[in-house]
């Protein structure tokens, strides 16, 4: 199996100064999902959790939404003449019962690290009937303060990121603020899919109390991912995209952007973030 990172010779320029040395960076490799033996996806991903990364993916297409639904999820051979398994297939078998999709080349879907589920096709495609209306009730409170604190506690958690610089990371916190799980990948969605797909596989959706935050911006995949695992808010420490915040408005989510300190835009749901009053008008 691909290991997390791998080493590569460079040249590197300091000052003018030339020097070889080995360099440190994220691995990336391609992982073929099949539903039932039947091909599904493909996403370029960073090896790891790619049973939870196949599950998560279901969920946020609307396939699965529980750990009961899935029969078993093995590696099966790869594509090598040899019939060699490289760890770059895996096969979700659902259980019986469970409706399969049908899987059609317009359906077929192909995903890269850089731009998530571009090969749909059409805006309607993505719009997943959620399993998990966004109903908080109590709804989720919380505070510009908390907040604030997110991102910090996340980089901590980034322990890859610290020896390559090169991957996304994203978490799960809970109300209060306690960190819940994180992951790491060189793809921001495929990062969100191995959270919501280790939730599944542990029963924990939906996580109808639970903040996600993500490293870089907030697309219109990342909050249709938050919408069907039942997450009330997604906070990005980067800008979200026009669709994610019509999403976010159409379904409840609340929406944060440019989480960077004590600064932050509250795009959707502000009723969960605990405001002073404005100061009265004279």
């Amino acid at each position: 199996m691909g290991r997390v990172t791998e080493r590569r010779r460079v040249i590197r320029i300091r000052d003018g100064a030339v020097s070889a040395r080995p360099d440190t960076l994220v691995a990336e490799e391609p992982l073929e999902i099949r539903l039932n033996g039947r091909p599904l996806a493909i996403t370029m991903r960073t090896p790891g959790d790619d049973f939870a990364l196949a599950a998560g993916f279901l969920v946020s297409e609307g396939v699965i939404a529980a750990a009961d639904e899935v029969q078993s999820i093995v590696y099966c051979a790869g594509a090598t003449a040899e019939g060699v398994n490289t760890y770059n297939v895996v096969d979700v078998k659902l259980s019986p019962g469970v409706e399969v999709p049908d899987i059609t080349l317009e359906r077929n879907v192909y995903t890269t690290s850089s731009c998530g589920l571009c090969g749909k096709a059409s805006l309607d495609a993505v719009r997943t009937q959620a399993r998990f209306p966004i109903a908080d009730v109590p709804p989720v409170r919380v505070t510009p303060e908390l907040l604030a604190d997110l991102p910090d506690r996340l980089r901590a958690a980034q322990r890859v990121f610290d020896r390559t610089g090169g991957l996304h990371a994203a978490a799960l916190f809970s109300e209060e603020g306690e960190l819940l799980d994180v992951r790491e990948d060189v793809g921001r969605h495929n990062a969100v899919d191995k959270l919501v797909g280790r939730a599944l596989q542990d029963g924990r959706l939906p996580l109808s109390r639970a903040v996600l935050l993500v490293s870089g911006r907030a697309s219109f995949e990342l909050a249709q991912k938050a919408v069907m695992a039942g997450i009330p808010l997604l906070a990005a420490v980067s800008a979200p995209s026009s669709l994610a915040v019509d999403l976010a408005a159409e379904t409840g989510l609340t929406l944060v952007g440019f989480l960077r300190g004590a600064s932050m835009n509250v795009y959707a749901g502000e009723h969960r973030i605990a405001l002073e009053a404005p100061a009265a008008q004279d």
